[in-house]
């Protein structure tokens, strides 16, 4: 490793340039000082980017210091044996940034890889950059100790602004180890940051430092973490003149080879089976500002293992997005909350009703339990104006489940999912004070003669001048197009309104949301029920100046009261639920944290969970109680656990209890292995378990869930690793005694019900991934994937001999590789020149 002689001569150039910046020895936030301006140097010499700061350019470039911690104290100027010196400069190509992080010592840096935007325990540098200058929206490069890149975009969310780390760039970087701190250097080409066509233009900027092992963090312009927004606290890159974005085309073709085993052991059927796979992903830049991305023939296959649950409730279980495609990029589509994109190639909407198109002497012989995704593509970015705009696109290919005949072995196919388009539009404009306003439509075609379904959506989110009064809503209206028996429409509408004090030490939020009992957007959206009015509140008081004790206190009181919009049916109740909650949370000076949680909810009249019309199910009111604590997480071995409980009153006893604890050890820089372990056992639980001669059956019952992941990570460098994931979750439900549901909600004894509603269920998973980084963007996957389900009527209360069984079931095991290589249309270009 390459070392810098001494770091003498930054100091002599960060003095001898340091009127450069706009503020020298800054006053604190609380002087609420102007906005910091760094003039913009453009250079024609050659940087390399080594991360040793050696280059002649530096020397002239001008310098950003006198950084303001923001965390855990506030205002504090940097010491100088810790100081951080950072130079920015543009060219022709790209942007510039390079300095010193200074340390006591090297021990006195936390380093560990993890993989780009792994994060882990590091300390990290980091440039936003707000090119719109509406302090809304930013892009973030980061980079660590061992030279691990982050990057993100920042985008306006109902709780601020939000970093989508999804989003991923191709951009250099160098970093150099010292006995006194670390150096670094990065470049950022044009086309890896999207800006507007002025030919002078003034760009929002910060510059971030954290150092883990203090719990510190700076920033150059500084931070009042009582002020509502980041990029609402940015300084300013001045005088960037005649910069040109290149032509951004970019292609990742991608080849995937598979090996699939499971034991079916049936005549006819395989029970290793391989699969060839080859696609590609395009992104073009249409102009300075928007961008196409187009995945042609996608593969999903290398994703995560779902958390798959035992779902007890009458509403589907919302998985996490694994899919880079739909991950990446994402931030215009997520707003209004009416997008979940695991409906583009999710489960087929008759897939429920092919057992019963099975006849006599037939059997179900084939049913995907996902639709088969064709292309997809996107169009995304924002105008000089402020104007963000993006379109998605999707198309799923039709999906069959297939039956058999058991007697001549004749095959039928069913159409469980039609051939469906996709398709999202969302304007949004940012305005001044840090406000904006959105269009958003979404769209589900269907070829046949199922339904279509459109949903369309209107938000604004104001803020004053001073950016500590906030007032916004969202007003939505739902269509499906031939739903209804006689073909006609079915018209829905919906509406969130809010306001609230965003920016001081107190702070709160009131709210009404109202749905009526036509609308949804399931079809593209994660949605559960509608038909309500809800009212709730939110306050919120902080103490953020570290005292001799702790570092940061935060105090929250929140309420809600639900009813339904509409009486249903044959039912005159309306009240549905209400609750009220107090949170309060401390860091220590030792860097823990300690939470602890008190609620309390009414009596409950709950509409869905006997799962038919005409009746309702009332619990009694409850209580709970309970707390957590995060040890420092910068030491090698660090901790978390949570306990909860609730108990209702007068209510068959019913108690349970949420119980976590997870763990990490980190042996070195390269190797981490963490262990998260849930007990959440319900007692005397109360709920549904059939319908009985058209009649809602409930149960006593206790309910048991046991959920273990382990993590193991190893870096062989910074661009190589491997992942282990294992988990295992076993859920049972052992019923009690059986009720029936009356009309008043409440239960009556059934002693007369035969079924058996007893449940044990295992999910057993492992993701082992190989990861290698050979080229920017380009990427080598090795992936061993292990599945295994049990299902049975029997409880196996001893948690070892579940397991064990577990183990022993039939397992699916899958085998991957998968090359990705990135290319770039001016990379491409110059060789060509060369060639010649």
């Amino acid at each position: 490793m390459r070392k810098l002689t001494m770091p003498t001569l930054l100091l002599l150039v960060c003095l001898s340039v340091q009127a450069q910046t706009s503020k020298t020895n800054p006053p604190k936030v609380t002087e609420k000082a102007p906005p910091r301006l760094l003039p913009a140097k453009r250079t024609t010499l050659e940087i390399k980017i080594d991360g040793l700061l050696n280059d002649s350019a530096w020397k002239d470039a001008p310098i950003a210091t006198d950084f303001i911690e923001f965390r855990p104290a506030v205002g504090v100027k940097e010491q100088e044996e810790s100081k951080t010196v950072s130079y920015l400069l543009y060219s022709d190509e790209g942007i510039y940034f390079g300095g010193f992080c200074y340390e006591r010592t090297r021990d006195s840096i936390a380093m560990e890889l993890k993989g780009r935007d792994g994060f882990g325990m590091n300390d990290f540098i980091g440039i936003i950059f707000d090119t719109y200058k509406d302090n809304l929206n930013g892009f973030e490069y980061f980079v660590t100790p061992l030279n691990e890149q982050w990057d993100a975009k920042m985008a306006p969310n109902n709780n601020g602004n939000s970093e989508d780390f999804s989003w991923n760039a191709v951009w250099k970087s160098g970093v150099v180890l010292h006995d006194n701190g670390w150096s670094f250097e990065i470049f950022i080409p044009y086309g890896a940051i999207r800006f507007g066509k002025k030919e002078v233009q003034d760009w929002g900027v910060n510059i971030t430092r954290r150092r883990q092992k203090t719990g510190q963090q700076f920033t150059w312009n500084p931070i009042d973490p009582n002020v509502n927004g980041f990029l609402t606290q940015e300084g300013f890159w001045t005088g960037i003149t005649n910069i040109k974005p290149p032509v951004r085309l970019q292609f990742s073709p991608y080849f995937s080879l598979y090996a699939n085993h499971f034991p079916l052991d049936l005549a006819g059927s395989k029970n290793l089976t391989g699969q060839v796979n080859g696609g590609l992903d395009v992104k073009y830049g249409l102009n300075q500002a928007f961008t196409l991305d187009a995945t042609l023939i996608p593969d999903f296959g290398q994703v995560q293992s779902d958390n798959q649950v035992l779902n007890l409730t009458p509403f589907e279980v919302q998985f996490n997005e694994y899919r880079n495609f739909f991950t990446e990029g994402t931030e215009l589509f997520s707003k209004g909350g009416l997008f979940y994109s695991r409906r583009i190639g999710g489960t087929p909407i008759h897939f429920g009703q092919a057992s019963s198109q099975v006849g006599a002497n037939e059997k179900l012989l084939k049913n995907p339990a996902e639709s088969k995704l064709i292309n997809a593509s996107k169009v995304s970015g924002r105008t000089q104006s402020g104007l963000g705009i993006g379109i998605l696109n999707a198309v799923t290919k039709t999906q069959y489940a297939t039956i058999e005949d058991v007697n001549t072995n004749d095959q039928r196919k069913f159409v469980t999912d039609p051939l469906t388009n996709y398709n999202i539009i969302v304007l949004d404009q940012t305005m001044k004070n840090n406000s904006s306003v959105s269009f958003i439509n979404t769209n589900v075609i269907r070829s046949g003669s199922d339904y279509d379904a459109n949903v369309t959506a209107a938000l604004f989110d104001l803020n004053d001048k001073k950016n500590t009064w906030n007032v916004g809503g969202k007003f939505a209206v739902s269509q499906l197009m031939g739903y209804l028996p006689d073909g006609k429409n079915q018209n829905g509408y919906s509406h969130q309104l809010y306001f609230g004090k965003t920016s001081g030490r107190f702070n709160f939020n009131v709210w009404q949301e109202l749905t009526d009992t036509k609308y949804t957007h399931r079809d593209l959206g994660y949605f559960t029920n509608n038909n309500f009015l809800d009212h709730g509140f939110w306050a919120g008081y902080k103490w953020i100046e570290p005292k001799s004790w702790y570092n940061r206190i935060f105090l929250n009181l929140n309420g809600r009261v639900s009813k339904l919009h509409t009486p249903f049916t044959g039912i005159t109740e309306t009240y549905q639920t209400g609750n009220l909650n107090f949170n309060a949370e401390l860091q220590t000076k030792k860097l823990w944290w300690i939470g602890s949680f008190l609620g309390y909810t009414s009596k409950q009249n709950d509409f869905y969970e006997p799962r038919k019309g005409g009746v309702f199910f009332t619990r009694n009111q409850s209580f709970a109680m309970g707390g957590w604590v995060n040890s420092n997480e910068a030491k090698k071995y660090s901790f978390w656990s949570e306990l909860f409980a609730r108990r209702h009153f007068n209510f068959y006893d019913q108690f349970g209890v949420d119980a976590n604890i997870g763990q990490t050890f980190r042996f070195n820089s390269k190797f981490s292995v963490s262990h998260r372990l849930s007990y959440l056992p319900r007692f005397n639980n109360m709920g549904f378990a059939a319908v009985s001669n058209n009649e809602s059956i409930f149960a006593r019952r206790k309910v048991n869930t046991v959920e273990n992941i382990l993590n193991v990570k190893y870096s062989f460098t910074n661009m190589m690793w491997i992942t282990y994931r294992m988990r295992h979750y076993a859920s049972s439900v052992d019923i009690k005694e059986y009720f029936t549901l009356q009309q008043n909600g409440k239960l009556l004894a059934n002693n007369s019900f035969t079924g058996n509603a007893n449940q044990n269920v295992n999910f057993f998973n492992i993701d082992m991934v190989y990861t290698w980084q050979f080229a920017p963007g380009s990427f080598l996957n090795v992936v061993w994937k292990n599945s295994i389900y049990t299902f049975d009527r029997a409880i196996q209360r001893d948690y070892f001999k579940n397991f064990g069984n577990t183990i022993d079931a039939d397992a699916n095991n899958n085998l991957s590789l998968k090359v990705i290589y990135f290319l770039d249309y001016l990379d491409m270009k110059k060789w060509g020149k060369k060639k010649k």
